[in-house]
């Protein structure tokens, strides 16, 4: 069962702090919301170790100049399905979702040619999946942050645990995919 956690008034006062200045001193905070340093220090820890509150560094999309796809699929195991792209340096999110497509799978890549073979080559011929509809992301109305996954232990076999290698593949061999980060034959730029 989850636990879920209560914010009070001082708990939405410091997020609010926090998301106006993420960098703000918990001194200055204590001081603006006249309390002690130390009760400012014991409540970030509290909501940190609680998971309401995250510190992620990672890449805005739009300054590195990735693009984006939301790819809304029918399947029929949609925890196996997530499973696939759990460690796959491409996968942003996904989503459980209810509707038509009861998963929406959102992909990151430096070209759109990528994140075409990504779902060619692991959706559309995966038996679990029954429907894949893809959407190229145009421009997000705010800056979206992919998080940071830069260190790799390089390997022959990618961690989708696809065993087609890239040197085999047909996207690979014709320019139309960068390859997986993971292994050896990636030839992008990003996670080089």
């Amino acid at each position: 069962m989850r636990e879920f956690l209560d914010l009070d008034k001082r708990d939405r006062e410091i997020l609010s702090l926090l998301e106006k200045s993420p960098e703000m001193s918990q001194n200055d905070m204590a001081e603006i919301l006249k309390i002690s340093q130390p009760s400012v220090s014991a409540r970030i820890y509290k909501l940190k170790q609680k998971g309401a509150l995250a510190h992620v560094v990672g890449m805005n999309l739009k300054k590195v100049k990735l693009h984006m796809a939301k790819v809304d699929v029918t399947a029929n195991n949609t925890s196996s399905l997530l499973d696939i792209f759990k460690d796959c340096p491409y996968f942003l999110n996904g989503l459980i979702v209810s509707g038509k497509h009861n998963l929406c799978l959102f992909f990151v890549s430096e070209d759109i040619a990528t994140l075409e073979a990504i779902v060619d080559g692991h959706l559309r011929n995966n038996p679990l999946v029954k429907e894949a509809e893809v959407s190229i992301v145009i421009s997000p109305m705010k800056d979206l942050i992919m998080p940071l996954r830069m260190n790799f232990d390089f390997k022959d076999i990618p961690p989708c645990g696809n065993q087609c290698k890239c040197e085999d593949c047909h996207h690979h061999i014709s320019n139309r995919c960068l390859g997986c980060p993971v292994t050896n034959n990636y030839s992008g730029n990003i996670w080089k």
